[in-house]
């Protein structure tokens, strides 16, 4: 079993990080882009870092999905499917987790970061202004389930960016307006946050005392983040995120293979 002893800077700069990461998430997602490189450059074992990550991210995403509950901007009954179909890719996608060796961690890591993070970048999201649903048909619905299986998986098999794949695919699949956007991606962020959670606690891999710190701090960031969107939007943070994303991935991939 993993100890952990971390310096008290060390843990300020973790709790900081979370801060940030909570900002950020609420409003354009990736927030765990942020907080897995400093879990892992702060010495946490991947399979450690992902189920901290998860505790701390639960805290967080929770906190901004309720947000935009109570503005009206997500609708649970609507978004079943997606839902549904976010959780069991959830779950199986951190079961597999689980399978993977802590070389192959280390070196996938800090590839999926560096990738969403470009993705990010060069992504475009809606300009519809109006908030109103699409219609809920059978072609939506099998959206829906497609959408909801896939990024689950992504998130329990590695998790930093599906946030941002959810705010990037929202635009693609939904014709709605980016505060609905961000109101799925954050509520369905939470689900797959929490399954993924819930296993990977039945699977020994969550440090209970640092992901909670975190995750308080993380829950004021994300309260922080979700009213500045609702009020102002999320352009003004893309360009600070992928800077300080891009720089994090860099040094992790110039420790894992250099």
């Amino acid at each position: 079993m993993f100890e952990l002893a971390l310096e008290p800077t060390t843990w300020a700069l973790l709790c900081a990080v979370a801060l940030a990461a909570g900002f950020i998430d609420a409003i354009a997602g990736g927030g765990g882009m942020l907080t897995v490189p400093a879990l892992l450059t702060a010495g946490l074992p991947p399979h450690l870092t992902l189920g901290t990550n998860k505790l701390a991210a639960s805290f967080g995403s929770l906190t901004a999905s309720v947000t935009y509950f109570r503005k009206k901007l997500f609708s649970p009954r609507f978004w079943a499917a997606s839902i549904i179909a976010t959780a069991i890719g959830a779950l199986i996608g951190t079961l597999v987790v689980d399978y993977l060796s802590i070389d192959f961690l280390n070196k996938l890591l800090p590839v999926v970061i560096i990738l969403v993070a470009c993705y990010s970048l060069f992504g475009s999201l809606s300009t519809t202004e109006h908030n109103e649903l699409p219609t809920l048909d059978t072609k939506t619905k099998i959206k829906q389930w497609l959408q909801g299986l896939g990024l689950g998986f992504f998130d329990g098999l590695a998790g930093p960016g599906t946030g941002t794949f959810w705010t990037a695919s929202n635009s693609l699949l939904y014709k709605m307006s980016l505060l609905l956007n961000c109101g799925l991606a954050r509520s369905m962020n939470f689900v797959s946050n929490f399954i993924s959670l819930i296993t990977f606690v039945a699977l020994g891999h969550v440090n209970f005392l640092l992901g909670i710190t975190m995750g308080l701090f993380l829950m004021l960031g994300a309260w922080l983040g979700a009213h500045s969107a609702i009020k102002f939007g999320g352009k003004m943070i893309r360009p600070v995120f992928n800077t300080v994303v891009i720089i994090l991935a860099l040094k992790l991939i110039y420790e894992a293979y250099l």
